[in-house]
């Protein structure tokens, strides 16, 4: 904790004076294009990744980067996404999911999850990407957690499009949908092309 306090202290003494002019801008508002959402994993860092400043990314984070599709039953998620695309006027929504990811470890074998229930029912959203992936394979274990992993994004992709706000948008084309695979090993980015129902590498765009 204390590298953490000697942080922000370096923050305040080094940082902050060298860009006064930007926070004061920041202070009055913000009017970020993108949604980023991601998992909560501590080795994501999207504005490193994206290599972004403040103000530029709304960022939304939990285990697994899960959208839960819409319902009356309202969530932080859920109103997060409002907000953003209706007040916010975001014009991009990115889910962004990466390698080794311990939400899809655990989405492949919910066994393992009896002393954790609110993890195991948070993860029900991607039962889906898990049955996609042991209907294709025949079975399903931690050889097939990347191809779990990108169905999980294209299952949070169609979870986003039951938003009543993110429909609306959709259908007037004033908001874009993307399904981003970070691998933390390499630093490599596959992005989804939804007609080819493939990722390819960012580097190919």
């Amino acid at each position: 904790m204390q590298k953490i306090i000697e942080g922000v202290k370096q923050f305040q003494n080094s940082v902050v004076p060298t860009r006064q002019e930007e926070f004061e801008r920041l202070a009055s508002g913000q009017a970020p294009e993108v949604l980023f959402i991601t998992c909560s994993d501590s080795r994501i860092d999207p504005c490193l990744l994206t290599q972004t400043v403040p103000g530029q990314l709304f960022i939304c984070r939990n285990a697994g980067n899960v959208v839960p599709p819409h319902s009356n039953q309202t969530g932080g998620m859920t109103a997060s996404i409002e907000y953003a695309v209706a007040v916010l006027g975001i014009e991009h929504i990115i889910v962004c999911g990466h390698s080794d990811c311990g939400a899809m470890k655990g989405a492949t074998d919910v066994s393992q999850l009896g002393d954790l229930p609110h993890v195991k029912e948070w993860l029900g959203h991607c039962r889906a990407a898990t049955a996609v992936v042991k209907e294709k394979r025949g079975c399903i274990g931690p050889e097939h957690l990347d191809e779990i992993t990108t169905e999980n994004i294209k299952l949070q992709i169609q979870h986003l499009r039951t938003h009543p706000v993110v429909a609306a948008k959709l259908a007037t084309k004033q908001l874009k949908l993307h399904g981003w695979m970070y691998q933390l090993e390499s630093g490599d980015i596959r992005v989804l092309d939804e007609d080819k129902d493939e990722f390819v590498s960012i580097k190919e765009l």
